[in-house]
């Protein structure tokens, strides 16, 4: 029978049929990934790509999203609780009663060389450890975006669902029955001891099929992931004071890198609101510039050489592709195409209602001029690993041409406003950041570069930052020239070195940040209401990214007891398996897409800052 998904959410958003967003962890196998709730549902996921259509998405429309869900039957009395097999991305959601304890370990084996990239496993097995529980599962998949029908296929191992592009095969050790509603449900008994198992298969073609799972293949298929974690992980070189928050962010951003280009998706979700019921909800299944020198430092920091060689000659390639004259996009996608038109998805309702869903980013057509800097940062910071070509200079320095005609510019900045442009301070200073580390470079390289002209437009644009960007009266850097509006992105002046950290500007700025934008730990971008207009309306919760900023600005400030405290307040926040969306809310809740790599990459940043203040104040003996 073919399936079309017809049905109707409520007019009125039923809050309760959405978990809070920090409810989820996080499993995958460096293609896609699987958002599973603490009640054991798996309410995203993106099939063969990050950026491919959802198959499930209940995230975004509890009613029509699709899900595949595991749960005891009866739930009173039950506490839920999840964690990480430690040192891994292998998921376990337990449930607890007087009755006894049962799980559902969830994990998605890693592709090896040569593998077909169209097909992805997903794995979920049911393990009562003491007394019995009844459970029911309901595989309801919801092809692209719950916009395609399906065929169903029931037969004695399993079933086999049929769209247009993509067949899910899913393999069930306990009889399936259809639901009349396109999936498949089981009601099971397992007694202390006893296993289910679940194997979900994907491929774009139409040859796959259901085989009945035991005990041996699983095993197998769980040895060899944990084994691949454990490994990977053995590479990290922290061994700093928050171990264990900097090495499960590591193992995030691992789970968030795309392995064929090796780019990282600045989160694997779309539209998770930044307020509920609000309009400020984006598409984050892309790679951004901004994020480079950040990943490539972070990389580098906690040993994953492999990462950063593979992020950096993804880099390279959007560089290199550029012809003369040309600028770089903010965005680019994870296989380096640069269309991401953005659409709405109006037949979903959104989670909790909070419209419109989208898909694509309109900002990838926006002039982002900072994203310059964060590139050359990049590439300073990777040529003292390794030494750049001929061929990446030459690149380079059409860049630096390019920038060079073009920096005086207005632009959308990194918060990538729809309200107008601006002669943005942050977009100014990563100018700035530009031509001093292109400068560095040559130096560093025997480069032939127009030195003369990039030391004359560094200083330029200096000099322009202290004259313009700074307010006398409010003793602090500002947004934008002409406005006297605070942004948290003033952090970013001393960690890029563009003043001294302990500077009196930079001092007095991070005073009236946290004066203004702060509510101790978390820190918003800047006042919706004070700044330039982002040309949404709605407000936002406060910005992970810019609470680890400041943790990193007092730091290297040496307002190191501060710094501390401020650290360790944020990483309570994290949510229950050490994950962080972009922004939390008033109420401490996630908001956001979820998890952000840039959260996690301004931690792991903020702890070896921290580490380092702390470890020189002790051999002061202070």
């Amino acid at each position: 029978m073919l399936y079309e998904h017809t049905q109707s959410a409520s007019p009125i958003s039923n809050s309760k049929a959405y978990l809070p967003i920090e409810d989820y962890g996080l499993i995958g196998d460096l293609y896609t990934v699987a958002l599973v709730g603490k009640n054991g549902s798996i309410d995203w996921c993106c099939i063969p790509n990050f950026d491919s259509p959802s198959v499930f998405g209940a995230i975004l429309d509890s009613a029509k999203g699709g899900f595949f869900r595991i749960a005891p039957l009866e739930n009173a009395g039950i506490d839920l609780k999840q964690m990480y097999l430690p040192s891994t991305n292998i998921l376990i959601t337990r449930f607890l009663s007087h009755a006894g304890v049962s799980e559902i370990t969830d994990f998605m084996p890693i592709k090896h060389t040569g593998t077909a990239l169209n097909q992805h496993h997903l794995v979920r097995a049911v393990h009562v450890a003491r007394g019995s529980f009844s459970f029911e599962m309901t595989c309801q998949p919801a092809f692209n975006y719950a916009r395609e029908a399906h065929a169903v296929h029931l037969s004695h191992d399993g079933v086999v669902f049929e769209s247009g592009n993509l067949t899910l095969a899913l393999s069930s050790s306990v009889p399936l029955e259809e639901d009349g509603r396109g999936g498949v449900h089981a009601m099971f008994t397992l007694h202390e001891g006893q296993w289910a198992y679940f194997f979900l298969e994907s491929s774009s073609d139409r040859g796959i099929m259901p085989h009945q799972p035991t005990q041996a293949e699983y095993e197998d298929s769980f040895l060899a992931t944990e084994r691949y974690w454990h490994n990977w992980l053995s590479q990290c070189r922290y061994q700093g004071r928050w171990r264990e928050m900097v090495q499960r962010s590591a193992l995030a951003l691992k789970l968030l890198t795309y392995a064929p280009t090796g780019a990282i998706v600045a989160a694997p979700t779309t539209s998770l609101p930044e307020g509920i019921g609000g309009v400020r909800n984006w598409d984050y299944r892309f790679t951004w510039l901004r994020d480079s020198a950040f990943t490539l430092n972070s990389l580098l920091l906690l040993g994953f050489s492999q990462e950063a060689e593979a992020f950096m000659a993804w880099l390279m390639a959007r560089v290199v592709e550029l012809e003369a004259g040309g600028s770089l996009q903010p965005m680019y996608t994870i296989h380096g195409g640069h269309d991401m038109t953005e659409h709405t998805l109006d037949h979903l309702e959104g989670y909790r209602q909070s419209q419109p869903v989208r898909i694509g980013n309109g900002a990838y057509t926006q002039q982002q001029l900072d994203v310059y800097g964060e590139v050359m940062d990049a590439l300073s910071i990777y040529n003292h690993y390794k030494d750049m070509s001929h061929t990446g200079w030459v690149h380079v320095r059409q860049q630096l041409d390019w920038l060079s005609k073009n920096w005086q510019s207005t632009d959308e900045g990194i918060w990538e406003v729809r309200g107008g442009d601006q002669h943005f301070v942050h977009s100014r200073v990563m100018s700035w950041v530009a031509f001093d580390r292109a400068l560095r470079i040559a130096r560093d390289r025997g480069f032939p570069a127009p030195e003369d002209a990039w030391t004359n437009i560094r200083a330029e644009i200096y000099n322009e930052i202290m004259d313009k960007g700074w307010s006398e009266e409010k003793q602090s850097f500002v947004q934008y020239y002409g406005g006297d509006a605070i942004d948290a992105s003033a952090l970013l002046i001393s960690l890029t070195k563009f003043t001294g950290a302990a500077d009196p500007r930079m001092l007095s700025t991070i005073d009236r940040i946290q004066r203004e934008l702060t509510r101790p730990p978390h820190v918003y971008r800047y006042n919706v209401e004070l700044a330039a207009s982002d040309g949404l309306a709605g407000e936002e919760g406060t910005f992970s990214i810019c609470s680890f900023w400041l943790v990193e600005a007092l730091a290297r400030a040496g307002r190191v007891e501060e710094a501390e405290l401020a650290l360790e307040q944020m990483l309570t926040y994290a949510n229950h398996v050490g994950l962080y969306a972009e922004e939390i809310g008033p109420g401490g809740e996630a908001l956001g897409n979820f998890p952000q790599a840039f959260t996690h990459l301004s931690l792991i940043e903020a702890c070896a800052s921290v580490d380092q203040a702390l470890n020189r104040v002790v051999n002061q003996g202070g």
